[in-house]
């Protein structure tokens, strides 16, 4: 009698838990559905050819946003240049060659965790002065995607760092023992087991460098050009800082505001594009490779 009673409780304390999780799951998918739905119903009125393939004209109230496509196109792929690499090597010294134990190592796990809390318009401030100023880069997409990388690097170090640790120790002991040397393991038997969580780590980065407003406008973005960038050291246009210009300035809002969120519906547009492919992408490596 007893027991029953007990397990009737354990029950009953289970079904709670799992009502309080599926109402979380409900409340954060009614949020985001909401956000879409005020941000589509503003802006998708105004999404056409022309304003997804021209350039802006009368003072930001006509025409389209090519130019920040592009140069939103441009600084995402420049952070990943530079946050991936830097990243996995990263994670891989920290995983497959640092002790745990080590002060140096601690230091470092410190200096990352330090790093993912820091405001992004602290990074846009450090490559202001670095970048802009000191290595004499100046406003441009250079600038922009070094600023964006490094402050994308924590979520590339921290996701990559758990897909290795989640590679069966037992896959490095076969490879070993058939003759590999540690590296040759790491990149043919790791590195490929662990894609999916390399993949995921890039899909947060790309949401994160894609979004940000405060790292571009001070390195990377103005509110007008009147040509594509032609090279690396070019300023670009970029769609969270066209936005943040239509909201702000100008003297048309009854014109800007509409153009400010159909800017916004193609930006998100964009992310879930890219997310789509990285997913695709970690679902296709996962089914090649199972455990």
């Amino acid at each position: 009698m007893i027991k029953e009673e007990g397990l009737k409780r354990r029950y009953l304390v289970q079904n709670i838990w799992f009502a309080i999780f599926w109402l979380s799951m409900i409340l954060i998918a009614a949020v985001l559905g909401l956000i879409l739905y005020f941000i589509l119903a503003r802006g998708i009125k105004v999404i056409n050819w022309e304003f997804l393939t021209a350039i802006p004209r009368r003072g930001m109230t006509e025409g389209g946003i090519f130019p920040a496509i592009v140069g939103t196109f441009y600084l995402v792929l420049g952070s990943i240049v530079v946050s991936l690499p830097l990243g996995v090597f990263s994670a891989i010294y920290l995983t497959e060659y640092a002790s745990s134990d080590s002060p140096a190592v601690k230091a470092i796990r410190t200096a990352i965790h330090c790093l993912a809390g820091v405001p992004s318009v602290v990074f846009g401030l450090f490559g202001l002065a670095v970048f802009v100023k000191i290595l004499g880069f100046g406003v441009s997409v250079l600038s922009g995607s070094l600023t964006l990388g490094i402050m994308s690097l924590p979520v590339v170090i921290t996701s990559v760092e758990e897909a290795l640790k989640a590679v069966p120790l037992s896959f490095r002991e076969a490879s070993l023992a058939l003759g590999a040397n540690r590296w040759t393991t790491i990149w043919r038997v790791v590195l490929p087991s662990s894609l999916p969580g390399i993949l995921t780590g890039l899909i947060l980065s790309v949401g994160r460098a894609a979004g940000e407003t405060a790292p571009i406008m001070f390195t990377a973005a103005v509110f007008y050009a009147r040509r594509l960038p032609q090279s690396i050291f070019d300023p670009v246009m970029a769609l969270p800082y066209h936005i943040y210009g239509l909201m702000t300035e100008g003297t048309r809002p009854d014109k800007q505001v509409p153009l400010a969120y159909g800017t916004a519906v193609v930006l998100i547009l964009l992310v879930i594009a890219v997310d789509f492919i990285a997913i695709y992408l970690r679902g296709k490596s996962r089914r090649t490779r199972k455990w």
